[in-house]
């Protein structure tokens, strides 16, 4: 009878409830064998994220988006907030979180990430001394309701007695020591660390090379107070020299229980609530924190913020968990289903999650490099334009279209940085603060933000894929078009002419490659430059405005460098030290789905010849490096290559146990890497597929390919022109792939 009652409530939730079992795609699972080399992974849902943890009780590391710390002389990063996962449990001598995770202690472990429900559970038989206690543990940060994010922690005692419980905001300790990081040159930033004994090596399991640079920033707490009567605690708070923001938390007992000794701690370390509950053997009790955040301009203060954890709880942590998994149902209707790669189809879905953790609809903050966490201090980099936008453009147009206003709300610093520097239009920093777009390079990389200028292009080019990919005429006209036009700007003001070879040059660049640094006429920014002009012309066309003819001319007489003898692309100016049999260089971007420069097949062939003559001795070694180089393949017709690039990206130890997290080397635990995530997905929806997003239409630019061991592969519900359509590549009875597109 049991089993028939469980049986009607799940089919009575007709929304694809909790109660269905996800393709095992969806499932990362660490066991007791993986502690020793746990890479955390992460909950989020692009405005509050947090790290896990093995116990899944811990108070861990958490972020909100764009909350920004701005100390003086140092660049900005994201302030920590009070961690807000912490339950503690006592039914010994010992506290469950201050306990070493052994086999021992902690019998048969098992923690899951749940990518489709969007939660993370924890399980484990916890021994301390003679007591023993079964544990489970939920996390989750809600996709339904975004400010709303809860823990539950049910306990199961083999014994009867009293049990101590404390449910706790954590408040880090200023971080120490912090660098004068807008003021040290590379030479003095190193003596600092040296003088500190740090190093910027990385270690195991999951700290970053950078790490000792890369720190979170502070968040100090200005009030706070709690309520015995309704088991409440609250917290406002501020980063430094910025913005506010609030926690609130609302405790919810096992049904009928009645806490005792109920009591407050408030130091410089921790805001707890503490209770003693009786227990008995045998029976199941769940303890529910139910926790509310904010920060300005998003959401209200801590008395709103209690009132939303309040009525959290009163609805109850079943309703919330089914939201939760009804949202991340939703959000998973658009997708990659690969059929004969499973570690494939792992992947795709652990890319996405993370992009869909650390991404927000509809709002003007994007993505940092390495997410919601103080990875390249948060910072914005041509990854967000170029690397992720893409991405999510066919899958989450709305979450697309949040990283191009990003770049519209920080025109006007752009503009600026341009005056500035005796330029027109508008001037990108190379790393830009994720809330209000300002200039956050490190002075020791200052270089980069005076001639690493290429993000400009990246951004003009973003701008117009996304126009062409929804046609939204006044967004173009009130959006994209000021930062168009005013990079179009920019590049006439900022290409040099030179009157003796008739042509532009632009001089005095850092390439992508970046070692690369202060050379005239890097190829990959001279095209993506030339591009951005002729988007501005096109852009005016469509809005029925003139353009300025220094744009056309200016594209016109683009100088790109060229080895007439050999019949291809060069990397830079002849002028240029450069052996392509012992570096590689940029010259695969030029096939990049954005960018896509166009050349006759037989150039794009000696293309890639050419950009790999390196790469057989010294394949690249960072997660960004083989995603250009398999659509740079695809683009030439060498499908072998394209796959086998494609899969020394899945080899190469960049994906981390035991929740994918992905790194930008194999080496240097650079997690969250959100650039190589985007990267790898337009592998497969723009390099397979051979689809690039024209004035036509979504074309079919280049013959569609699988890897050999895939049957086929679909994009489900891709969004395009306001049209649902699943795009499916699949192997006819000669084994040709074939494209077929079915309008939803």
């Amino acid at each position: 009878m049991m089993r028939q009652r469980m049986l009607l409530a799940c089919l009575a939730l007709v929304t694809g409830s909790v109660c269905a079992a996800p393709d095992a795609s969806f499932l990362l699972t660490a066991s007791m064998q993986d502690l020793d080399a746990y890479f955390p992974g992460q909950l989020g849902n692009g405005y509050v994220s947090t790290l896990t943890a093995p116990r899944g009780t811990e108070g861990n590391l958490a972020y909100l988006a764009a909350f920004m710390d701005y100390a003086k002389d140092d660049v900005s990063r994201p302030a920590a907030i009070p961690g807000w996962t912490g339950i503690n449990y006592r039914a010994g001598s010992s506290w469950l979180n201050q306990v070493d995770v052994t086999p021992a202690h902690f019998q048969n472990y098992r923690q899951v990430l749940d990518m489709y429900d969007g939660t993370l559970t924890t399980s484990y038989r916890y021994v301390d001394g003679a007591k023993a206690t079964d544990i489970t543990v939920t996390t989750l940060v809600s996709q339904a309701s975004p400010h709303l994010a809860a823990t539950r922690l049910s306990i199961t005692p083999d014994f009867d007695g009293e049990v101590e419980l404390s449910f706790a905001f954590n408040i880090w300790a200023p971080h120490q020591p912090r660098f004068a990081l807008a003021k040290l040159n590379g030479d003095r930033l190193m003596q600092a660390l040296a003088a500190n004994n740090l190093s910027l090596q990385p270690e195991p399991p999951a700290t970053a090379d950078r790490a000792a640079w890369w720190y979170h920033g502070d968040t100090h707490v200005l009030a706070s107070g709690q309520d015995a009567q309704t088991l409440t605690l609250w917290l406002h708070g501020q980063a430094e020299r910025g913005a506010n923001m609030a926690e609130a938390a609302a405790i919810a007992l096992p049904q009928g229980m009645q806490a005792g000794n109920v009591s407050f701690q408030q130091d410089d370390y921790r805001l707890a609530l503490d209770l003693h509950a009786a227990v008995h053997k045998g029976q199941t009790y769940a303890f529910t924190k139910y926790v509310a955040l904010s920060r300005d301009g998003w959401g209200g203060d801590a008395k709103q913020d209690l009132v939303l954890a309040t009525q959290a709880r009163a609805q109850g942590f079943d309703a919330l968990l089914q939201q939760q998994a009804d949202a991340w149902h939703a959000l998973w209707q658009p997708d990659i289903v690969i059929d004969g790669d499973p570690k494939a189809q792992q992947i795709v879905h652990s890319d996405l999650y993370y992009l869909l953790s650390n991404s927000t609809p509809d709002t003007t903050w994007p993505i940092g490099a390495c997410g919601m966490t103080p990875g390249y201090a948060g910072h914005v980099f041509w990854d967000s334009d170029s690397w992720v936008f893409p991405a999510l453009l066919l899958l989450h147009p709305g979450r697309a279209k949040s990283m191009v206003m990003f770049r519209d709300a920080s025109l006007a610093p752009a503009e600026r940085r341009a005056r500035d520097r005796g330029l027109r239009g508008a001037m990108y920093p190379w790393e830009a603060d994720p809330d209000n777009g300002t200039s956050q390079t490190p002075y020791s990389a200052h270089v980069l933000d005076e001639s690493e200028i290429h993000v400009n292009a990246d951004i003009a080019i973003a701008q117009w894929q996304y126009y062409l990919a929804t046609q939204d005429r006044p967004w173009l006209e009130q959006h994209g078009w000021p930062v168009i036009r005013a990079i179009a700007d920019f590049w006439t003001s900022r290409a040099t002419y030179v009157p003796d070879r008739h042509r532009y040059e632009i001089l005095h660049v850092t390439s992508v490659s970046e070692p690369h640094n202060d050379i005239p006429n890097d190829t990959y920014t001279n095209a993506s430059a030339r591009k951005a002009l002729e988007i501005a012309t096109a852009a005016a066309a469509v809005l029925g405005v003139a353009p300025d003819p220094q744009w056309a001319e200016v594209a016109k007489h683009m100088y790109l460098p060229f080895d007439a003898q050999e019949g291809h692309y060069l990397d830079f100016d002849p002028s240029v030290p450069f052996d392509a049999r012992k570096e590689d260089g940029p010259l695969p971007l030029l096939s990049y789905p954005s960018l896509d420069m166009p050349m006759s097949a037989q150039v794009r062939r000696r293309d890639y010849q050419y950009a790999t003559l390196a790469l057989a001795h010294a394949p690249p070694m960072n997660s960004m490096g083989f995603e250009p180089l398999s659509i740079a393949a695809a683009t030439a017709g060498e499908q072998g290559e394209a796959s086998k690039w494609f899969e020394a990206n899945m080899t190469l130890n960049v994906i981390k146990p035991p929740f994918n997290v992905r790194t930008e080397t194999p080496t240097n635990n650079t997690g969250y890497f959100m650039t190589a995530s985007g990267g790898w997905l337009q592998n497969i929806l723009y390099g397979f597929t051979g689809l690039r997003i024209e004035h036509q239409g979504l074309v079919q630019a280049y013959p569609p390919m699988l890897p050999a061991r895939w049957k086929s592969v679909k994009l489900k519900h891709v969004m395009f022109r306001g049209q649902a359509l699943d795009i499916t590549l699949q192997r006819d009875p000669g084994g040709n792939v074939t494209l077929t597109r079915h309008i939803l």
